[in-house]
């Protein structure tokens, strides 16, 4: 039986503490800057649709950060 640490324990997020870290450091940081990273060297390398992709990037990014912040407003209001 695996033991359960504070981290582990629900805080009313509809997702689970190690999940919502994750996401909202990949909305945040990982997917704007690969997208910038893609939209300067796209380009340069010949990559093929390269607006197509960053546009891609942004909404896959907006995405995660509604998906959280839908979690974090659960949060909020459950308390």
């Amino acid at each position: 039986m695996p033991d359960t640490t504070q981290e582990d324990q629900d805080h009313g997020y509809l997702l689970p503490d190690k999940v919502y870290q994750t996401l909202k450091r990949i909305a945040l940081v990982v997917l704007p800057a690969l997208a910038i990273f893609t939209n300067t060297v796209g380009p340069v390398l010949g990559l093929p649709h390269v607006d197509a992709i960053v546009t891609t990037l942004n909404a896959l990014g907006l995405l995660i950060a509604a998906c959280i912040g839908v979690s974090q407003a659960k949060a909020t209001t459950g308390k």
